[in-house]
Formats: C-alpha cells, structure tokens, sequence
C-alpha cells in the first residue's frame, strides 16, 4: 500500500508548502507531477482489474487491419493499440499514452481552479488511482472531458463538443456529457438546445446505438451490479449536495454556475437510477467526478475568515485520506491494485 500513500502525500505536501510565484516554475513544477503520475499509470505491472483483457485487446488489435480498428468501437483506443503493436510495442506504452491523456485533463482543470494542489489531492484516491489504473478508454476519455469543461466553463461550446467527441472515440460513453453543453448555455439558449441536440444525435448515432443492444443486455438486463456503485455515486452527490447549499458563496461567474449546477443535478439524478442499473449508472458517473475537484477545491472560501479556510483545506485532506484507506482496505476488488507493482522490477 506505501506507493499509494505517496502518490496521495506528494500533493499534500505540496498543500503545505508555500507555492512557488513565478508562473514558469509553477509551470515546470505542474509538469513533473504530469509526467510522474503519467509514468505510474503507464508504466504499471498486472496492476488494475482489467489489465489482461487490455493485453489481450493489444494482441487482437495487432492482428487487424487499419480500416477494421477504425470501424469497429472505440476507434481512438483501438487505433493507439494498433500503432503500438506495429512498432512492436507492449501495452506499457498503451497505457501510459491513456495515463498522460488523463493527467493532462487533470492538470489543466485543476489549474482552473483557485486551489489547484488540493484539487489534484482530490484526484489520487478514486480518479487517479483506481479510474486511471483500472479504467484505461475511460480514463482516457475523461481525460479529454475535463479538457471540455475548463473550455465550456470559459463559454467555449465548441471546444467543449471536440474534446467530447474524441473523448467518445477512446469511450463511446463519453457522449452522454454532450448535452452537457445546451444546459450550461448562457445565451442563445434554443439554439444551443438545437446545435448540441443534432451533435448528441449524431455522435450517438455513430458510438451508442450501434452497439446499444449490447450496453443494454449487459449493464441492464443482466442486472450486473457495480460493487460499490452506490458510494462512489454518493462520492459525487457529496460535492453536489455542498455546490447546491453553498454555490451563491462561490465566486462564480454566470456560465460556471449554470454548468456546475448541472453537473451537481446530474450527480444527485444518479442515486435513484444506481438501483435500476448499478453498473451502467456507475460507469456514467465517472464522467461526474470532475464536480468533486471543483466543489473542494473552491469550498475553504465558503469561509470569510482565513484561519477557517485552512481548517476546511485540511478536513477535505483528511476525507479523501479516509477514502483511500477504506478503499484499499475494504475494497472487493482492491487486490487487484495490490501490490503497486513496476514492470521494470519484475
């Protein structure tokens, strides 16, 4: 369990020190804790619960041809897998590509944030640790998501339907968060509705529904339960509830506050539909967890008297250091996580 501990303790530390000033160093300082967490998602060894049929996945995307991986679903991740099987690659370089995806979603998002070491703490216990290690298309596809947002919280619809979109092709699920983007807008609001309506159509068209029979006998009929499903969707509902109560005492401009709004709506919708579906609930979710970034990372300034805003900084440290240890502790499935293993020292 210790290099998951350090993983959680090198942004706590960084929480209390003093930040470096000079927007070149914090740059360069962001960049390596980037390309640290990078290498320990991509550079794992039998660490995650999917990590033999990722290595299977490479093995039968080595045997296709171009035109198969990018008709098939999920081209983008397939296409990666290929490309890396051409030159002869292992699936340490798969993942490690999906790895600096995620991060670099993280890192930007996180940067957009008033506290950004806090909102990467936030990250390590579930988004790091057990999405990117454990989730690789989605972890990728989050990645690009978050991406999304920090452009649509800047009233970048646009942007925010690319990111989406190439999210979708390392996930197809991915393209559940486009209408996203009608909700949150700030103006224009039909044809916002109208312009992410037909994308949503069309990108379902092209990443759900071919496969929708599928999702549904799986995550659906087959009744297949998520273990934990229902906590990490109360992970989310947490935040979302704090957002709801507290949003007025944000600071946020008027597009943040409706986009997050909707996200906490979103995140408080999925408690019921977890009992109807818990496992395709669950993975929707996912796409939900950037709100509990967001919502602790501008939380402290609820407060007007500094000396409270540490002591609420230092209670969402001690929160999600408890969720790391029930995790790996209580875990059904965290010994699949254990022991963090290199492939360099096996």
């Amino acid at each position: 369990m210790l290099p998951y501990w350090l993983f959680f303790l090198l942004p706590a530390v960084v929480i209390m020190v003093n930040q470096p000033a000079n927007a070149r160093t914090q740059r360069l300082v962001w960049g390596l804790i980037t390309l640290f967490f990078t290498l320990a998602i991509g550079m794992r060894d039998q660490v995650g619960g999917d990590w033999f049929a990722y290595k299977k996945m490479l093995l039968l995307d080595s045997a296709k041809s171009p035109i198969e991986v990018l008709s098939g679903g999920d081209p983008g991740y397939h296409f990666l897998s290929w490309v890396v099987a051409l030159f002869s690659g292992s699936i340490y370089w798969v993942n490690t590509v999906c790895g600096l995806i995620l991060m670099l979603g993280v890192a930007r998002f996180s940067r957009a944030l008033p506290l950004p070491w806090l909102a990467l703490l936030v990250a390590v216990p579930y988004l790091i640790i057990v999405v990117g290690m454990g989730y690789t298309r989605q972890a990728a596809a989050l990645g690009f998501v978050m991406l999304g947002l920090v452009a649509l919280g800047n009233k970048h619809t646009r942007s925010f339907v690319v990111w989406t979109i190439l999210g979708a092709t390392f996930h197809k699920s991915a393209v559940l968060m486009l209408p996203v983007a009608a909700l949150a807008s700030t103006s224009n609001r039909f044809w916002s509705f109208f312009w992410a309506g037909v994308i949503t159509l069309l990108a379902a068209y092209f990443f759900v529904f071919d496969s929708a029979d599928h999702l549904w006998e799986n995550y659906v009929e087959a009744d297949y339960e998520s273990q934990g499903g229902l906590i990490r969707v109360l992970m989310n509902a947490v935040p979302a509830g704090l957002f709801l109560l507290f949003c007025r005492r944000l600071g946020l401009d008027e597009a943040q506050q409706k986009l997050w709004f909707w996200m906490a709506a979103l995140s408080m919708v999925c408690i019921p539909l977890v009992v109807l579906s818990s496992t395709a609930t669950d993975r929707v979710a996912l796409y939900l967890i950037p709100i509990q970034l967001f919502v602790f990372a501008h939380l402290p300034f609820v407060a007007k008297v500094p000396h409270w805003r540490g002591a609420i900084a230092l209670g969402v440290v001690a929160y999600y250091a408890l969720v790391q240890f029930v995790w790996l502790v209580f875990a059904n499935h965290a010994f699949a996580w254990l022991p963090y293993r290199v492939f360099w020292l096996n």
